[in-house]
């Protein structure tokens, strides 16, 4: 039998139906044959577009039965154009091959286009970055986005070019490493010196009363949606408990959840927000005071939280070679850092 090609446009001709074949779904046999290559939502939408032959005849129906020695031909249409549009933004690319690319997003970059961030997001500038090396995602040319960090948080990240690139690495993260080969660490600087030195925050997260935002909620409320933090204190700056100190910490966050902005709720709910954050870390902006100067003017000036992704490691979905790939801290949050210590 003839492997895929991944190319959008071609074909697959002369797959046969073997006896024990008699019976099988087209849409579920399609994908035992392809190997993984196409999701089975894929291939029955293709189905139905008129994307494949049966014995010569265009057959439309995802659920129509085989019969021994059918034969079956897939027409991979072209991909069609992103519909967000390429832009030539710059990229610190850390690795780059047919199947995914491995970038340091800066802070200040959206990841998705979206309300408010129609252009200038990490998607623009990777369809300009990519060009035709992006075979379609479900038939797109577009980046597949399997993880994201917030704007303001900087870091490792990783795209997909290809259906089967895109749907290894989805369940990879949608794993979350607890079975799998996925690791990743943020770096976060935190107010206040936590008492332990590593510790656990299991506190489901939902909605906030203004929506842009997450909050500890109840398990049992209805949007409630289960949370893991692994935090490990990595320095203490300052004097805990001091009355003209502004104690604070760098810490190592590991998730086994991905929730939006778990780190910066989590860290904010056990009484050490993140140095910057605008959103939960207000209460403590005040104490950037009690700091010596030139900390004091840089810390007061921060419009974003103090939060890198450091590391990323998966399993490669092409080779099932281990990929592991930092990111240093960025110039703003090192600078901040090497304050403290000097404290």
């Amino acid at each position: 039998m003839r492997e895929p090609d991944s190319e959008a446009g071609s074909s697959l001709k002369g797959l046969r139906a073997e006896a024990d074949a008699a019976g099988s779904r087209l849409d579920q046999w399609l994908a035992a044959q392809l190997g993984g290559d196409f999701s089975r939502s894929r291939l029955q939408a293709l189905i139905r577009q008129g994307a494949v032959r049966l014995n010569g005849r265009v057959v439309d129906e995802p659920k129509r039965k085989l019969a021994a020695g059918d034969v079956i031909e897939l027409e991979l249409p072209q991909a069609e154009p992103a519909e967000p549009q390429a832009e030539a933004i710059a990229l610190a690319v850390l690795y780059e091959d047919e199947d995914l690319i491995v970038i340091d997003k800066p802070a200040g970059l959206v990841v998705h286009p979206g309300a408010g961030n129609w252009t200038g997001t990490l998607v623009n500038a990777l369809i300009h970055h990519c060009g035709d090396s992006l075979s379609g995602i479900g038939g797109v040319k577009r980046p597949g986005i399997v993880h994201r960090l917030d704007k303001d948080t900087s870091g490792v990240m990783v795209a997909a070019k290809t259906d089967r690139a895109h749907r290894a690495l989805s369940e990879a993260f949608a794993d979350h490493g607890r079975e799998g080969d996925l690791e990743r660490a943020y770096v976060a600087l935190v107010w206040n010196i936590p008492v332990r030195l590593t510790g656990t925050i299991d506190a489901a997260l939902g909605r906030a009363a203004d929506r842009t935002r997450r909050a500890v909620v109840p398990g049992e409320r209805e949007d409630a949606r289960h949370a893991l933090t692994h935090y490990t204190v990595l320095e203490r700056y300052g004097q805990a408990g001091g009355k003209d100190s502004a104690p604070a910490a760098l810490v190592e966050c590991r998730l086994e959840t991905g929730r939006t902005h778990q780190i910066r709720v989590h860290m904010a709910h056990i009484g050490h927000p993140l140095v910057g954050d605008p959103a939960y870390g207000l209460s403590f902006r005040t104490k950037a005071n009690r700091l010596p100067e030139p900390l004091k003017a840089m810390v007061t000036g921060l419009t974003r939280q103090m939060l890198h992704a450091r590391l990323l490691a998966f399993r490669h979905p092409s080779t099932g070679e281990i990929m592991r790939f930092e990111a240093p801290l960025p110039a703003d949050m090192a600078e901040i850092v090497e304050g403290f210590r000097r404290i």
